[in-house]
């Protein structure tokens, strides 16, 4: 059991040591530093692509499914 349980945490251990992050994640910026760039962020409405839809009745099944078969709904 102590083996399967080695072989099977060994990929994890090695995989989190393998990858270094990148530089802007480990480092963070001087806060006194003037030149430093600010990302601006801006309003989006989360409802701004919304369109007002009704329920409307169903179809005819029967017409739809010999509209769409391979045949053309010539075989009845």
């Amino acid at each position: 059991m102590k083996h399967l349980f080695s072989v099977a945490i060994l990929p994890i251990v090695l995989g989190g040591c393998a990858a270094t992050p990148p530089a802007e994640v480990t480092t963070p910026r001087d806060p006194s530093d003037v030149a430093a760039t600010i990302t601006l962020s801006r309003f989006h409405s989360p409802v701004s692509g919304y369109a007002h839809r009704m329920p409307v009745d169903p179809k005819p099944w029967r017409k739809l499914n010999e509209d769409v078969s391979p045949d053309g709904g010539d075989a009845s």
